[in-house]
């Protein structure tokens, strides 16, 4: 029971619907053009950071978190613009990280292979990529530090979280 629920507040947190999920997700290091493409949306927040507040400063750190909420909260990208909200996922992709047992790798899914955050050595996977943009889309208000915070909550229960 503690696992479905986990599991479905995962979901629901991270945009994944109730479709039915292959219990085995393949995942596969990052190429150098996954590394490339994923450097490519930082590169498009770095930007609209420079634009709009005159510095490219993003260290891939919690620190990065008032300037991402910022250029969401002042809506620099609207919701039509998928890739942009995207990269903004990208960014605080970078972020979650640096602060919990996550890293980037790609996986194949019944969803199709997409960079993704993978919780330790599980199939426990952080959607980083779509986890703004859906909200966004949806109209949703975006709270980055809730959003870690719940996230550090949720790994903190996941299975295979030997520190639960």
């Amino acid at each position: 029971m503690t696992f479905l629920l986990s599991t479905g507040l995962l979901c629901a947190l991270f945009g994944q619907s109730d479709r039915k999920v292959d219990p085995a997700p393949k995942f596969t290091e990052l190429s150098r053009e996954d590394s490339a493409r994923l450097d490519q949306q930082r590169t498009v927040v770095a930007a609209a950071v420079n634009r709009r507040y005159g510095t490219t400063a993003l260290t891939k750190t919690k620190q990065d978190l008032p300037i991402l909420q910022r250029l969401i909260d002042e809506g620099v990208f609207d919701k039509s613009q998928t890739y942009e909200l995207q990269s903004l996922g990208v960014a605080f992709g970078d972020v979650l990280a640096s602060e919990l047992p996550l890293r980037w790798v790609i996986v194949t899914d019944e969803f199709g292979t997409d960079p993704t955050l993978r919780f330790k050595q599980t199939t426990v996977q952080i959607n980083a990529l779509t986890m703004i943009s859906k909200r966004v889309e949806r109209g949703e208000p975006v709270n980055l530090s809730s959003l870690l915070r719940v996230t550090h909550e949720q790994l903190a229960r996941a299975p295979g979280n030997k520190d639960r």
